[in-house]
């Protein structure tokens, strides 16, 4: 047996269906020989963005794959790698290297110093007696601790070497292991909980990866405690629930802005608390509880009052039980439901001339309303690309529940949200996967479309098309003036249809409901679909950048 014949067996014992790369790697005939099916795609980043999007859905259970050739290949992908290690996505790499007495001499591209800033962990397979070791050192790595990108180089001299298939037939699917926290700290925390004023759950993607959507709801309705998520935890909570306040990023809606500002607990789990410009920041004064699986989150961007370090499922079941304790001799908790949906209302009020504006060119906010009454969330993924889609989308949509929603955002590279679409559909095929991208991502990566296409990827991608960057009015005003520099131009749906897709293009706000209809019927049909909106110029956005 070849090594390369080796590692794929391995990767079909991980239980990997999908290989999404782009030639030349010997590993995609490996793949496909052991029954592994491969997703070849139009350029590197995109195929990154296939096995993101499948591993995100997954939680890494079995991960996305993604193969590559040395040099351009590996250069190419390395955008993609760093969206994932950024959003910390469960994946794996496996690029060729260079051959052993090349690595590592100027000028050749060395992935393995390259990748090592923007993976969790990154190996060369450096001999035939190592192949198993490191594989299982990479699968160990990815499925334990705190989430995040793993890379196996695997050097072209090496990958048709002869193997011993003893070996191969010996290895064993990698474990997952998870921790609680400590009793003590955990009684702690719940009387701290019990004892405030204003608490507010904060979920992140960690209550995604580790399927404590249930925990998590189930603590907020016995303490009566609201929940926001982050953009990447958005699905932790289906968003219709009575607790749910929705989603916060650089926007959010009325009642997340009012939580935020006045709750006088954050209960952080499942997220790094990170500080960035796609992240809300958590006002100051507040009692903040920190909730990890990694200790490097503990203290690195904000003090907290206290912490539980461990897996967002077994804590959260932890608290359950000492707050279940500690509330059978006290009164139960207000529960804030009412208050919560009457600040929902107001605020969605104040956006109802957008959500049903029979303006053309249509405003986004109009294809957002149609979307959301043609279909049903606990019946959808949806994701966003980045820019004014994100901005526009995440705030309204209200997801249905884990698994529902594809937030990202900490790497928001223009057209990644394609590729993440691409992989969600093949992790989950039942589902309705839509992703919403303006036309300067569309230009950025569009020509994947006819990936999904002939690969039977029957996606829909949301093209909102206002033929300029608007996101930039204010930053490019002067280069605008003088030469146009914001302006695009292109008609997307034509170029859907030319790579094998279902399209069309829309421009009466009227027709926007039975379009989505259309698509989604396309889609059913087996067939990758693509609406194209003629979108205004919209700048308003619901309280971007209040709270930074």
């Amino acid at each position: 047996m070849l090594v390369i014949d080796a590692i794929s067996e391995i990767l079909k014992k991980e239980g990997v269906k999908y290989l999404s790369a782009f030639p030349t790697t010997s590993v995609i005939e490996a793949a496909a020989e052991s029954g592994i099916k491969p997703i070849i795609c139009r350029q590197e980043r995109v195929g990154v963005g296939i096995a993101d999007g499948y591993s995100r859905i997954t939680g890494g259970n079995p991960p996305g794959v993604f193969a590559m050739q040395y040099g351009p290949g590996a250069e190419n992908a390395y955008p993609g790698v760093a969206t994932a290690f950024a959003d910390a996505v469960p994946m794996l790499f496996l690029p060729l290297g260079h051959r052993r007495d090349r690595d590592r001499i100027f000028p050749h591209f060395n992935s393995v110093d390259s990748f090592s800033t923007v993976t969790k962990y990154v190996e060369q397979i450096n001999g035939i007696d190592s192949v198993v070791d490191t594989m299982r050192r990479a699968f160990y790595r990815l499925k334990n601790g705190r989430p995040g990108p793993v890379m196996v180089e695997i050097p072209i001299d090496i990958a048709d070497k002869e193997v011993d298939q003893e070996s191969i037939a010996q290895y064993k699917k990698a474990i997952t292991t998870r921790s609680s926290s400590d009793e003590d700290a955990v009684l702690r925390v719940a009387q701290n909980i019990l004892t405030s004023n204003a608490p507010l759950l904060y979920a992140g993607q960690g209550v995604l990866y580790s399927g404590a959507s249930k925990e998590l709801q189930e603590l907020a309705e016995l303490t009566k405690i609201p929940v926001a998520t982050t953009m990447a935890g958005k699905g932790s909570i289906d968003e219709r629930h009575p607790l749910s306040l929705g989603s916060s990023s650089t926007v959010m809606n009325g009642a997340v802005l009012h939580y935020m500002k006045t709750s006088d607990t954050v209960i952080a789990v499942g997220t790094s608390l990170t500080k960035h410009g796609m992240i809300t920041t958590i006002p100051e004064g507040k009692n903040i509880i920190h909730v990890t699986n990694d200790p490097i989150d503990i203290g690195n961007y904000y003090q907290p009052s206290d912490a539980l370090q461990g897996d967002a499922k077994l804590v959260l079941k932890q608290l359950i039980e000492a707050c279940a304790d500690l509330l059978s001799t006290r009164e139960a908790p207000e529960s804030p439901e009412d208050q919560i949906r009457e600040m929902k209302l107001e605020w969605k009020k104040s956006w109802q001339k957008k959500l049903t504006s029979k303006e053309s060119p249509m405003t986004p906010y109009r294809v957002i309303s149609e979307f959301m009454n043609a279909t049903n969330p606990a019946e959808n993924i949806v994701t966003h690309d980045s820019g004014s889609p994100r901005d526009q989308i995440m705030p309204f949509y209200e997801s249905g529940g884990p698994g529902t929603y594809l937030g990202w955002g900490k790497s928001h590279g223009l057209g990644t949200g394609l590729g993440l679409n691409m992989g969600a559909k093949l992790a989950s095929p039942e589902k309705f996967v839509v992703n919403f991208m303006g036309d300067a991502a569309f230009g950025m990566t569009g020509l994947d479309f006819e990936t999904a296409a002939r690969s039977g990827i029957p996606i829909l991608t949301v093209v909102l098309n206002n033929s300029t960057m608007a996101i930039e009015t204010s930053h490019m005003a002067s280069s605008h003036e003088l030469y146009n520099t914001r302006d695009l131009g292109g008609d997307y749906a034509d170029m859907a249809k030319a790579m094998g897709g279902w399209s069309e293009r829309v421009d009466n706000p009227e027709e926007i409901k039975d379009a989505f209809l259309r698509a989604k019927q396309a889609t059913e049909n087996g067939q990758a679909a693509l609406l194209e909106f003629i979108t205004s110029e919209e700048q308003d956005f619901s309280f971007r950048g209040i709270l930074r």
